[in-house]
C-alpha cells in the first residue's frame, strides 16, 4: 500500500489541520490526541512518509530513527508520565488496530493502565 498524503497525520504536518502541539523537531511533532483513551494520551509522529512501524523501520535514515525515539522519551518525561510509568504502542496495519496510515506511537498514562489485552 502507498502512503496517502491525504491522511490526517500529513495534514496535521501540512498545517492543513490543527493541533494540541506538545513537542516539534526537525523529525518528529508530538501533540494530544483528540479522543484520549487515559487521563494523558499523546502521539509522536515521524515527519517524514512512512505508513506504519515496518515501513520506518525499513525506509527511515539512522538519524530519523534516532531522533523520533529521543523525540518520543522526551515527550514522555514533559508529561511526567515516565515517574509512575507509561504506555507507549504503535499500532501496525488492519490486525493491529492502526487506524491512521501515518506511522505513530501512542503515549498513555496519567493513571493505572489495566491489562494491555483483554485476552491476556
Amino acid at each position: 500500500m502507498p502512503y496517502n498524503p491525504n491522511n490526517i497525520f500529513a495534514k496535521i504536518l501540512r498545517g492543513d489541520t490543527p493541533n494540541k502541539t506538545i513537542f516539534e523537531n526537525e523529525y518528529a511533532l508530538a501533540f494530544h490526541d483528540i479522543n484520549p483513551q487515559a487521563a494523558v494520551h499523546a502521539l509522536v509522529i515521524p515527519k517524514g512518509a512512512y505508513i506504519d512501524m515496518v515501513d520506518f523501520g525499513d525506509r527511515a535514515s539512522a538519524v530519523e530513527i534516532t531522533e523520533f525515539y529521543k523525540a518520543v522519551s522526551h515527550v514522555a518525561t514533559l508529561l511526567n508520565v515516565q515517574i509512575n510509568g507509561c504506555r507507549i504502542i504503535a499500532n501496525t496495519g488492519e490486525h493491529g488496530g492502526q487506524e491512521v496510515p501515518h506511522f505513530h506511537v501512542h503515549i498513555l498514562g496519567g493513571e493505572p493502565l489495566g491489562k494491555m489485552l483483554n485476552k491476556i
